[in-house]
């Protein structure tokens, strides 16, 4: 069992070295974090078939519970922008791709992302439609409201006079880029895509191996060194401070992840 732990350690560093190398915003140590993460959130391994990763359900329910999403449409679009090769599977490398993007992301990747993420139907445009379905997704109606569609079909057009800057009645990518780099809260008008700012914190077990501790935590004074970094994060226009701790069942801490460094 023993030997088994080992030759299981040390494939996760030599995959986490892999894909350091392959992933902007992580570094070892912080890539074998997530692997971990990674593997605890996939859970039993004799019920899923060998190269498998996170499925549509167990990766929603990641979006709802820990990143605060709610909105249905939003989170399978989530979902297909981490499906990089569209199996209906998240694998660990998309699993860290993604969230290289979706947690440390500069900002052009950040609008390429949320881009991608509102292009339901993948033809390269926002259309109006499109717009409709997810203002109506992400807005609470008002139940006097004789048509609340009618005040969203406004919406949408005060949204195309802001962003549609070649004026064709749909926003492609130029149009969306410019529109977000002259006013960065135009990132997620559509809806959010991105981790939530609320103080969230959550414990999972990665049965014999491991035990990871995630906590979100922003708007409070730095008591210290490391809560500092949260706070200049903040400051610095990140949503989030996040901290992952991985450390063996003796308390032996094996390694931390900081997001919005």
């Amino acid at each position: 069992m023993a030997e088994m732990s080992a030759m299981n350690r040390k494939l996760i560093q030599n995959l986490a070295e892999t894909l350091s190398k392959q992933v902007k915003h992580f570094n070892k140590t912080e890539a074998e974090c997530l692997i971990r993460l990674f593997n605890g959130l996939l859970g039993d391994q004799s019920d899923r078939r060998v190269g498998n990763g996170l499925d549509r359900g167990k990766f929603r329910n990641i979006l709802h519970n820990t990143f605060g999403m709610t909105d249905d449409m939003i989170m399978d679009r989530v979902f297909r922008a981490f499906d990089k090769d569209n199996d209906s599977y998240v694998s660990v490398k998309e699993w860290i791709e993604g969230l290289s993007i979706f947690l440390r992301g500069t900002l052009d990747e950040k609008i390429k992302y949320c881009f991608d993420v509102y292009d339901l139907n993948g033809d390269g445009y926002i259309s109006r439609e499109e717009m409709f379905h997810m203002l109506k997704n992400s807005l609470i109606r008002q139940p006097t409201e004789e048509d609340p569609d009618e005040g969203i079909k406004d919406l949408v057009e005060i949204t195309l006079k802001k962003m549609d800057h070649d004026h064709d009645s749909r926003l492609s990518y130029a149009d969306f880029e410019k529109a977000v780099r002259d006013e960065n809260l135009l990132l997620e008008a559509f809806g959010t895509c991105l981790p939530d700012a609320k103080n969230l914190a959550l414990e999972l077990s990665l049965g014999h191996d491991a035990h990871v501790f995630l906590s979100w935590t922003r708007g409070r004074s730095p008591a210290n060194e490391e809560d500092h970094k949260v706070e200049l994060s903040r400051q610095l226009g990140e949503k989030l401070g996040l901290c992952i701790l991985v450390s063996a069942p003796g308390g032996a801490k094996l390694g931390k992840l900081w997001v919005g460094r």
